[in-house]
């Protein structure tokens, strides 16, 4: 036996607006804005936390950028990198291990087993 399909729309019983008595029609009309009313501080509420978060976020992003704007913050050149390798045939041949393999170091592992540890100073 096929089930019966659920029934949309209004409950059994219900009455459509046009034909409630006026009495029914206020009620209904009070109990929407109720709702609304009730959805609306939930709304409200969310965002106000929402901005809260938002600004403290934003003042401290704010303070970080005073901080470097009036020299606070981090002053100078970032110290050169020290050398990691050295070339095997040129011992004056540096690389400190940032950016590409050098030149130098992929001419002298071609063709040999060397690896790029093997060129690490010790």
């Amino acid at each position: 036996m096929a089930k019966k399909a659920k029934r949309r729309g209004r409950p059994p019983g219900a009455k459509s607006p046009a034909k409630m008595e006026v009495g029914q029609l206020r009620q209904h009309i009070d109990g929407l804005e109720k709702l609304l009313r009730k959805k609306v501080g939930e709304q409200q509420a969310y965002f106000q936390q929402k901005l809260s978060e938002l600004s403290r976020f934003a003042s401290k992003k704010t303070k970080a950028l005073r901080a470097v704007a009036t020299g606070k913050g981090r002053k100078g050149k970032r110290a050169k990198a020290a050398p990691k390798y050295r070339s095997r045939k040129d011992s004056s041949v540096t690389w400190s291990g940032r950016g590409m393999t050098p030149v130098w170091m992929r001419e002298e592992m071609k063709g040999t087993k060397l690896k790029k540890n093997d060129f690490l100073i010790k």
